[in-house]
């Protein structure tokens, strides 16, 4: 079942979290959020005039509204469907980027790296706190943002 996280001009220029608690807070408070995973997408309408170029990852106003829900929850890359593209997406509203049509979305690539420890690094713990197995799920997650974690770096911080 898709979940979907309606975005409009209002809610993003106010930075208005509400179209996100709505949909997140119910599954927090039934605790059913675990049987949600990657299962979120989110529909923005954010329209631009018809010369405007840019990606809506290029919007400062559409960016700083997903830093806000970032904020709020940190964990939400296991809400995301990544199979539909919404991790690539919600990386690129958080992690600076170029973008071209012929090669698309180019990270930076210390900012991505920054950003992906940071994700596995809250991940790691939430996943925990929710008794998830965690590995597989991380190594998919970075692989996902181009990077392969050998088994010894989840050994390590499971240590810890």
């Amino acid at each position: 079942m898709t979940i979907t996280i309606s975005l409009n001009n209002d809610s993003i220029n106010n930075l208005d979290l509400s179209p996100a608690l709505k949909v997140i807070e119910p599954l927090l408070q039934e605790e059913s959020i675990t049987s949600q995973e990657q299962q979120l997408r989110f529909e923005i309408n954010y329209p631009r005039e018809a010369n405007d170029p840019r990606e809506l990852s290029e919007i400062p106003e559409v960016r700083l509204w997903f830093v806000r829900l970032d904020a709020k929850y940190p964990w939400l890359p296991f809400l995301l469907d990544w199979k539909a593209g919404e991790l690539a997406r919600y990386a690129a509203m958080l992690v600076p980027h170029q973008f071209t049509k012929k090669e698309g979305i180019q990270y930076n690539p210390e900012a991505l790296e920054i950003f992906l420890m940071h994700k596995i690094f809250i991940l790691s713990n939430w996943l925990k706190q929710q008794s998830i197995p965690t590995p597989f799920r991380l190594k998919s997650f970075a692989q996902i943002l181009g990077y392969e974690l050998e088994d010894s770096f989840f050994e390590m911080i499971e240590k810890r």
